[in-house]
């Protein structure tokens, strides 16, 4: 599947993208907002960066306990009751005189509830397309989240010089109860993808399988690591230039849009698996620049160049793929989003606290200066390797439990 014609008439394949594009609107303007009321109430560029991105490290814990519903449950049902999770503790946070140790705790409820929503979704695509569509589909799912990030992130900013914090958590909640009528008007029910019972124990398992394998590894970390360090550059926005960070996060989504059309459209299979390491540099090197304290404008270019680069977990994610037996597909993906979201919280927090010491700035080049030194780590491991993306021979055979168990188990930027 080679044609964005042929990728449309896929049956729902149209309303999967809205509820998706109304639960990444949500995302970004609730996750702003919230960012912009932590920093208004403490001043603190840690607390701040770890509003905004605290979900993701909170969802470390949903991996751990929770993903194996990711296959596990209709996936239909799931996403309708994630985002209507989703509208409820987005809402929270505007009710009037909300301790900031309240508003934290409904951080951690949030990325719990999300550490499911990357595999459900994931696993749903590869349902909807066919083998060959998915780079192709995925690169417009990518896309379609960049461009949520440019209208939420722009709109977002510009909300917020006319309307508090707190109504802008109530207009992001409304855009996730919109997500969750469109899923359930616009699906079909499926059954879940593999048989037993969602259980800590069934994520354990299948976590310890798709961790087994060496190559797996290799690829996540190749996902998960310098993403999530050049994320902690991205992360101190708010803290670097208070006035502009709508601006600077619709910026690096244009970017990320721009990679995905580039590498999901217009390059060749065959030349895609040489990109990721061109690819991860470019994400980072970049950020160098801020240790030199830009004005907005090549700020803004800066992160546009570098937000390129995140095209690379496209290539990536199918090469786990690849990996990966089908009846696994939904944890995997599951997996690769919440370790890819707890490598940005990590990042987070560690530009945060390299703010509160030095300057936003030095923070944002120093992550940067990170990632490029484990893109070349990896890269030299083999993690990163200019080999086909697709595993020769069969994929792997598997039966209803590919983990062995009797209470048998089931993914985002990207």
């Amino acid at each position: 599947m080679r044609s964005y014609r042929t990728l449309f008439r896929t049956p729902e394949f149209t309303p999967f993208l809205l509820s998706f594009g109304a639960s990444g609107a949500a995302h970004t303007i609730g996750g702003l907002a919230l960012g912009t009321l932590v920093f208004r109430a403490t001043g603190s560029p840690l607390l701040s960066a770890l509003s905004m991105f605290g979900p993701q490290l909170a969802q470390l814990l949903g991996a751990a306990f929770l993903l194996s519903a990711s296959d596990r449950l209709p996936p239909r049902a799931l996403l309708t009751t994630l985002a209507l999770a989703f509208a409820a503790v987005t809402a929270i946070p505007a009710l009037p005189g909300l301790p900031v140790a309240a508003v934290f705790a409904v951080v951690l409820l949030q990325g719990l509830v999300a550490s499911l929503g990357g595999g459900a979704r994931g696993g749903l695509l590869n349902e909807i397309l066919s083998k060959d569509g998915y780079v192709l589909g995925r690169s417009v799912y990518n896309m379609l989240w960049g461009l949520m990030q440019v209208g939420g992130f722009a709109a977002g900013g510009a909300l917020l010089t006319l309307l508090s914090p707190q109504s802008c958590l109530l207009l992001a909640a409304a855009l996730h109860l919109l997500s969750a009528l469109v899923t359930r008007l616009g699906l079909t029910a499926r059954p879940a993808r593999s048989s037993g019972r969602p259980s800590p124990s069934a994520s354990w398992r299948s976590n310890a399988l798709l961790w087994s394998s060496r190559p797996r590894r290799l690829t996540y970390l190749g996902l998960w690591l310098p993403n999530g360090l050049v994320v902690g550059s991205a992360s101190l926005y708010i803290s670097y230039a208070p006035g502009d960070a709508g601006t600077l996060y619709a910026c690096a989504a244009l970017g990320m849009f721009a990679g995905d059309l580039l590498v999901g459209r217009l390059v060749p299979p065959a030349v895609r698996s040489r990109l990721v390491v061109p690819l991860r540099l470019l994400l980072a090197l970049p950020y160098l620049f801020f240790m030199l304290r830009p004005g907005v404008v090549p700020s803004a270019v800066a992160v546009t160049v570098a937000s390129v680069g995140y095209a690379a977990s496209l290539i990536l994610q199918e090469r786990l793929i690849s990996l990966t037996p089908d009846a696994l597909t939904g944890q995997a993906l599951g997996l690769h989003g919440t370790g890819m979201a707890g490598c940005q919280g990590i990042g987070a927090l560690l530009a945060g606290t390299l703010a509160q010491l030095t300057s936003p700035a030095t923070a944002m080049s120093l992550m940067a200066a990170a990632s490029v030194g484990v893109t070349l780590t990896l890269a030299a491991a083999g993690g990163l390797g200019k080999g086909p993306t697709a595993v020769p021979g069969p994929r792997p055979a598997v039966g209803p439990d590919p983990a062995g168990a009797d209470d048998r188990t089931t993914v985002a930027e990207q």
